[in-house]
């Protein structure tokens, strides 16, 4: 399975997503911020990128792009989960370097399903 690594500040959350991807069979490292997130890619480089828009310390938006800055990362399809969900804040997310936008809340299922489907979309075994 895929090596996952997810950026999200709320405790919780991200240990939802956590128990919800390592029932998938993905390994998940976790960042509690889109600074950590950046430092931690590439030292596990991941296949894939989860991450919050709304961090303290860089905004996912800003921790997307400074990862598209570096060569080894740049191909790593990136999703962020957000609770907001104006055309603003998607449009944003896209132009950031963003592969696909989940809306919170999402049900673990969709999720697990998605992250499967984008996988496959890069040739990575989900």
């Amino acid at each position: 399975m895929a090596k996952i690594l997810i950026a999200e500040d709320e405790h919780d959350i991200r240990e939802l997503i956590e128990f919800t991807l390592n029932f998938a069979g993905h390994e998940v490292v976790k960042a509690k911020n889109g600074a950590e997130a950046v430092e931690l890619a590439p030292k596990v480089m991941p296949d894939l990128i989860m991450m919050d828009v709304r961090m303290p310390k860089m905004t996912g938006y800003e921790a997307c792009r400074a990862m598209k800055e570096i060569d080894a990362l740049k191909n790593i399809p990136v999703v962020f989960l957000s609770a907001k969900g104006q055309d603003s804040e998607v449009d944003a997310g896209f132009d950031a370097g963003a592969y696909e936008y989940i809306l919170k809340p999402f049900a673990p299922d969709y999720l697990t399903k998605r992250i499967k489907e984008i996988l496959e979309q890069f040739g990575i075994a989900g």
